[in-house]
């Protein structure tokens, strides 16, 4: 509980039962999570009694992002997903499961990138591939 601890009070927040409860899911992992909002409050709900609401959970998210703990994904204008992993990599978006995976840097390979405008530098690099069922018959 400490690890969560210090990160809620880094970023700025009061480690309160609901706020640690919020950092057991997203940091108590093996593997990443990407989530919304609303993915993170289903969650919740099913994993503890503990009653959250929506601005705590919007609160709790934001700081964490804005300390580094998340990453923010924005997919559409209306649907933002954040990501435990940290790191620098890449996704694919499966447009029909709404669902983010990951995909290593090492798999993808640029060629040919563009002249960066002056007096600016590259922050870093992030691919979306986005994808969708294949609904087209195969030909035989």
């Amino acid at each position: 509980m400490n690890f969560y601890i210090e990160k809620l009070r880094s970023s700025g927040l009061r480690p309160t039962k609901q706020r640690l409860a919020i950092c057991k899911i997203l940091f108590d992992r093996k593997e990443t999570l990407h989530f919304t909002i609303e993915d993170l409050k289903k969650i919740l709900e099913k994993n503890s009694r503990k009653k959250i609401s929506l601005s705590t959970l919007y609160n709790t998210v934001h700081a964490l992002k804005e300390k580094g703990y998340l990453k923010e994904i924005p997919i559409k204008s209306n649907n933002t997903f954040y990501d435990t992993n940290i790191e620098s990599h890449h996704h694919f978006y499966d447009e029909d499961q709404s669902e983010l995976i990951d995909i290593k840097n090492q798999n993808i390979s640029l060629n040919n990138f563009p002249k960066i405008p002056n007096g600016k530098k590259i922050k870093g690099i992030e691919i979306m591939v986005r994808l969708a069922n294949n609904t087209q018959k195969q030909k035989k």
